[in-house]
């Protein structure tokens, strides 16, 4: 189990791990972390960290996934608009174009899709854009929140109050989606009314539905304020492991630092 440790301008420590599971042939799962190299766009464009978990069989999820991932953070950089928020959504709108694209290129992929979670840090704002039900939570203070919601079925039944939220992580239909990138004429991202500040000490962690739907939030909470991001991303991958690994894992741990 080899952890990618990102190298960063001061003020953060990052970690990621992505593993297969004990059930997949194949890993559908993409992620990226990224900053720019010169001081004056990273300034402007900060820090940029991706998630994307595809769908649609064996080639069609990885494809979309990859797609998804390298799409946003080209567009990220290559046409930011000096607002990080607007930036992230025109990425996805890009990703979900190119990954259409591709399927209509290559009809054996066809209804390729994946999910896709990027934040982005500038200075101390946090901005992100979201699409489908990987999910980012931010630990601070000995609190977990998660900012994102899940773009599924039983998302709809939980913000309906037919399904209460502890139930949702194992409910049967939990993997449905009703959105994602590649699926569907428009695609609308989720974003904050208005980004969040860091803080010192704050932990984030993007990941997909192969750790949470086996892994709580207060699991994660307790290896994030236990464990270096590195050993944080361990214990959680051996954890979902234990558990059966019915899915791929793939998580990033970013940390706040001075």
């Amino acid at each position: 189990m080899v952890v990618d440790l990102a190298k960063t301008k001061p003020g953060i420590e990052i970690a990621s791990l992505t593993d297969v599971g004990l059930q997949r042939a194949n890993n559908e799962d993409s992620y990226l972390y990224w900053e720019p190299e010169s001081d004056e766009d990273f300034r402007r464009k900060g820090r940029l960290a991706i998630v994307a978990d595809g769908m649609g069989g064996y080639e069609g999820g990885q494809e979309a996934s990859r797609l998804a991932v390298e799409t946003v953070r080209l567009i990220y950089d290559g046409a930011f608009d000096g607002d990080p928020q607007a930036s992230l959504v025109a990425a996805m709108a890009a990703a979900h174009a190119n990954i259409q694209r591709y399927a209509i290129e290559h009809p054996d992929l066809s209804g390729m899709g994946t999910t896709c979670t990027a934040l982005s840090i500038v200075g101390p704002r946090l901005y992100f854009a979201h699409v489908g039900d990987s999910r980012l939570y931010l630990i601070r203070d000995g609190k977990v929140s998660r900012l994102t919601r899940d773009h599924s079925y039983v998302g709809r039944l939980v913000e309906s109050g037919i399904v209460r939220s502890e139930d949702a992580e194992s409910h049967p239909q939990r993997h449905i989606l009703t959105a994602a990138l590649g699926s569907g004429r428009d695609v609308e991202p989720d974003v904050p009314q208005q980004p969040a500040s860091v803080e010192i000490g704050d932990t984030l962690i993007l990941c997909t539905d192969g750790l949470w739907s086996l892994v709580g939030e207060q699991e994660l909470m307790q290896a994030a304020q236990s464990n270096s991001p590195s050993a944080c991303c361990v214990a959680l991958v051996n954890l979902a492991l234990e558990r059966g690994g019915p899915d791929n894992i793939t998580l990033l741990v970013l940390r706040v630092s001075a």
